[in-house]
């Protein structure tokens, strides 16, 4: 059970999961609505990411002075207004300016939300209190995604958007509700909290985040018309896929949390980033069979996720100085993944070759993950603790 006081930052999870990965879902509906081509869809992608990237270091510290409830409703108020404009863009280019803008308050939201649900949490239960938060996005990749992809393929794809806009509408009542008030800690400054960009092993940590699980967002965001036009699946049945990999994110969360607590986080990094290697070259080679496809769908979205608490262990740990701008950085590094993604796997698209194309992309950005995770273990050995914070 969630405690009653962390509900509004699950339901803003929800939300928050929801129009990110339904768009992977319903992206041959957008661009026939919008009479554009996939890979042109996939930009849209790209320009949530991107505004994920700029918005999560940005406002965080900007306002970091703010108490932080009324933050949180600041940035569901925004990721509120934008998500329902899109759903009446008219053209490409309104869709692609309101997805950017509807990125900005993603990350920051999560920033700040982590901090507040440690604040909240019983002694010695902050840990459950992160995870609560984020049942809401993982739940949103079992539920609300096949929803909106059903509802996408079936009535209209701005009504998905709708349907967001009224769940970031929902999520601020709630903060208002059942949040209650703290007043802000006054840090050292911007200037201070900046001083971790100094870091090499941070940019490193960045560095892995983004490029390696770029893999996993370029065979996401072309996924419905691999599996329609290559697999063979009938259109109705994306939405069971869908559920398929939510339920494998749901799964990694805690694979992977209990992984980062038996082993250091970047060893577990690297043998995460190796089998999501392995397991995208599988998808290209048995992109045509129906049955490894829905068992592949759930094996890559468990490994995807169970990614996450080691590589948010990794960043806090070069981020200490800082704790709100450092909370917010996985969000950045998981959506510089998500664009460049979508951006480097629409390429051979863009070529004419096939919908099992961008799935070579994913495999290589793994794989370049796996270089970097190596570089960085090889590289901290002379402290003889790769993942000791640093002073």
């Amino acid at each position: 059970m969630i405690k009653k006081s962390l509900a509004p930052l699950a339901l803003g999870g929800f939300g928050i999961g929801m129009t990110e990965f339904v768009m992977m879902g319903i992206l041959p509906d957008i661009a026939t609505g919008l009479s554009i081509t996939i890979p042109q869809a996939g930009y849209l992608i790209s320009a949530y990411a991107v505004g994920v990237v700029v918005g999560a270091p940005t406002l965080v510290s900007m306002l970091s002075s703010r108490p932080p409830r009324s933050v949180l409703v600041l940035f569901m108020l925004m990721f509120t207004v934008f998500n329902a404009l899109s759903a009446f863009a008219p053209n490409f280019e309104a869709m692609l300016l309101l997805r950017f803008l509807a990125g900005l308050p993603h990350g920051a939201f999560f920033g700040v939300g982590a901090v507040v649900a440690t604040r909240l949490a019983d002694k010695g239960k902050e840990a459950a209190a992160l995870a609560s938060m984020f049942t809401g996005l993982t739940l949103a990749n079992v539920i609300g995604v096949p929803v909106g992809t059903w509802l996408g393929h079936n009535m209209s794809w701005r009504i998905v958007f709708l349907i967001v806009g009224l769940i970031g509408l929902a999520t601020v009542v709630m903060i208002n509700r059942l949040i209650p008030y703290f007043e802000a800690v006054r840090g050292p400054g911007l200037a201070h909290d900046l001083k971790i960009f100094r870091k090499p092993n941070l940019w490193l940590a960045l560095g892995i985040t983004s490029i390696g699980t770029g893999g996993f967002f370029a065979w996401l965001s072309y996924i419905a018309p691999l599996l329609t036009d290559v697999t063979g699946f009938h259109a109705d049945a994306i939405p069971l896929v869908m559920t398929a990999v939510g339920v494998g994110m749901t799964v990694g969360v805690h694979v992977g949390g209990k992984l980062a607590d038996s082993v250091p986080p970047l060893r577990a990094i690297l043998f995460l980033l190796v089998s999501m290697g392995a397991l995208l070259c599988l998808n290209a080679l048995l992109a045509g069979s129906r049955e490894a496809m829905a068992v592949l769908a759930f094996v890559v979205g468990a490994n995807a996720l169970a990614l996450g608490p080691p590589i948010q262990m990794l960043l806090i740990e070069h981020s200490r100085e800082a704790e709100m701008l450092g909370s917010s950085l996985g969000q950045s590094g998981f959506n510089i993944g998500n664009a460049l993604g979508a951006f480097l796997g629409g390429i051979p698209l863009t070529l004419s070759y096939s919908f099992a194309s961008p799935l070579w992309v994913a495999a290589s950005l793994a794989l370049c993950g796996v270089f970097l995770a190596a570089w960085m273990m090889q590289h901290g050995r002379r402290n003889a603790a790769v993942l000791a914070p640093e002073a």
